[in-house]
Formats: C-alpha cells, sequence, structure tokens
C-alpha cells in the first residue's frame, strides 16, 4: 500500500504508526497531529529506528496538514480527549464526537476511498460518528476494541495456564467496556476448549478482569493503555493491507444480525481488502443472548446521546 495515516498523535497513534511501520505495511505512514510538532518529533523519533529495526516505510508527521495524507488507503483515527476528572459521560462524548466528526470529514476528503478504523473513545458511538460524518458504506468504517479485548483475555489465559499466548484462540462481542460479552465456549487452546483447562470459578475471574482491563491500567498508571491498543489497530491495518480475511472482533455496523439494527458494536467480522467483508453470527445460549442484549442497551444509551445533540 502506497500510504496508511493515523490521526492523533498521542501515546496510541504514535504506537500504532510505530507497529505499521516496522510490520513495512506501506511506502509511507503519515501521523498527523493538532499540537504543532508532536507529530513531526515523533515520527522523526520513529524514522531513525529504521535503520536499526530493518524496515522501509517512511515516517512523515504533521501539524493539521491534511493534504499530506491525500490517497491514503487506511485511516485510524485516534483523536480525542480522555475523560477527565468531574467530566459527564455526554460532555465526554460531545468533545470527542465534535473532534471526530471534523477530523473524519477531513480526511475523507483527501482520501475518498480510504478504510477507517477508528479508536476514539466512547468507542462504540465515535466509530458511528465517524460512519456519520464519512457518508461511507457501514463495511468500510468500523471500530477497534474486540481485538484490543480478546489480546487482553488471551494474555490473563496464557498467565493462568502458563501456555505461549498465540495458542489461545478466543472471541467476544457486545460493547467496549463493562458490558462487553466474553465467550468462554468459543475460547480454546490450540483446539482444546479451554472450559477442560480451566475451573468455571477461576475463568469467571478472567472474564472480569478482560472487562475492566483499560480500569485496571488507568489505576495502574493513571493514564489509559497505548501499546496493547496500538498493536491492536496495526493489527487490523494489516489484515486489511494484506488481505488476510482474518476473523477477528470489531465493533462493526449491524444490520439485523443477531437480531439488532443501526447499532455499532463488537463482533466477529472477517476482515480483509474490502474492510468488513462478512460479519460472522455464532450460535449464542440463551445467558449469551441476554448478555449482549443488555450490552447492546448500553450501547443504544450512548448513541442516543449523540443523535440529540444533532451534530449531524
Amino acid at each position: 500500500m502506497e500510504k496508511i495515516t493515523v490521526i492523533g498523535a498521542g501515546n496510541v497513534g504514535a504506537t500504532c504508526a510505530n507497529v505499521i511501520a516496522h510490520k513495512d505495511l506501506a511506502q509511507e505512514v503519515v501521523l498527523l497531529d493538532i499540537k504543532e510538532g508532536i507529530a513531526e518529533g515523533k515520527a522523526l523519533d520513529i524514522w531513525q529506528t529504521a535503520a536499526i529495526n530493518h524496515f522501509n516505510t517512511r515516517v512523515t508527521g504533521v501539524t493539521n496538514d491534511y493534504l499530506k495524507t491525500k490517497g491514503s488507503g487506511v485511516i485510524v483515527i485516534t483523536s480525542g480527549i480522555p475523560r477527565k476528572p468531574g467530566m459527564s459521560r455526554d460532555d465526554l462524548i460531545k468533545t470527542n464526537a465534535s473532534i471526530v466528526k471534523e477530523v473524519t470529514e477531513k480526511a475523507v476528503k483527501y482520501s475518498p476511498h480510504a478504510i477507517i478504523i477508528v479508536v476514539s473513545n466512547p468507542l462504540d458511538v465515535m466509530t458511528y460518528a465517524a460512519y456519520q460524518a464519512s457518508n461511507k458504506p457501514s463495511n468500510k468504517v468500523f471500530g477497534m476494541a474486540g481485538t484490543l479485548d480478546t489480546g487482553r483475555y488471551r494474555a490473563f489465559l496464557a498467565n493462568a495456564l502458563n501456555v505461549a499466548p498465540v495458542d489461545i484462540h478466543a472471541m467476544l462481542m457486545g460493547g467496549h467496556g463493562d458490558t462487553m460479552v466474553p465467550l468462554p465456549r468459543y475460547t480454546s487452546v490450540n483446539g482444546i476448549p479451554v472450559t477442560e483447562l480451566l475451573g468455571e470459578e477461576e475463568l469467571n475471574k478472567i472474564v472480569e478482569r478482560t472487562k475492566k482491563g483499560g480500569g485496571e491500567l488507568v489505576n495502574l498508571m493513571g493514564t489509559s493503555a497505548w501499546y496493547a491498543p496500538g498493536a491492536a489497530a496495526a493489527q487490523m491495518v494489516e489484515a486489511i493491507v494484506d488481505d488476510q480475511k482474518r476473523i477477528i472482533p470489531v465493533c462493526a455496523c449491524l444490520k439485523g444480525e443477531y437480531g439488532l439494527k443501526n447499532i455499532y458494536m463488537g463482533v466477529p467480522v472477517k476482515l480483509g481488502k474490502d474492510g468488513v467483508e462478512e460479519i460472522i453470527e455464532v450460535q449464542l445460549n440463551e445467558e449469551e443472548k441476554k448478555l449482549l442484549k443488555t450490552s447492546a442497551a448500553a450501547v443504544k444509551d450512548v448513541m442516543k446521546v449523540l443523535d440529540k445533540m444533532k451534530l449531524f
């Protein structure tokens, strides 16, 4: 691919650009931010590792210059502010939705054929905002959540079982956060169901830790995570650029699948050069269906907050 753009040069955006460059997925990665010098500095720092880490992707940093992003095949949006103490959920949504709307419109103007991956929070509703702002088909606009959440889930399981994380295959669904729906029935270690290797109580503890994975890191560091989110977004970019047809959980637009319509939420999809090429409907038992409905209701509540703002 000729060019990939990452909008937002904070910790997540810079990490994502760094991982994309290391994988040599494009001739150029453009890192864009509104703060003067930040993207330029981080891009230069990454580029200076090229000879050390053996990659050829040029890394360019720019301040608010969308012309430099022209012709991008994939655009990753990480822009937005973290929730500050005393800030209501609605305030956060309003601020970040305005930012996501603006950057999406500017980016799409110069890269009308780009696939858009949203990483901004609150994830599900920001993906919905980017979809509305982009005027693109929904298979070209989706969010990164499940890739990160399954990464955390697999890491915790690898610790508990003392096995290689790559041997763990896991799936989860629903909103990004406390209402996510991990699916232990669809979790295996090289084909062996995880339920045969771990007791129910220990598995439930890991599921709960996964749901609160982001919060655990905020409590430890005083800020949200960036290594795993940045790498997770880059893995999605890789699946698209290399047309891998990976089965990955992403925040996608549902149009009747799982009995849900007009909602962006985490589901397993086939990810390839056309973006979301297929939404995969796995069989859920009654308990899992109930959890998914609860998760969908929570996401819909946040989407209503955005709709009332009449930004679109």
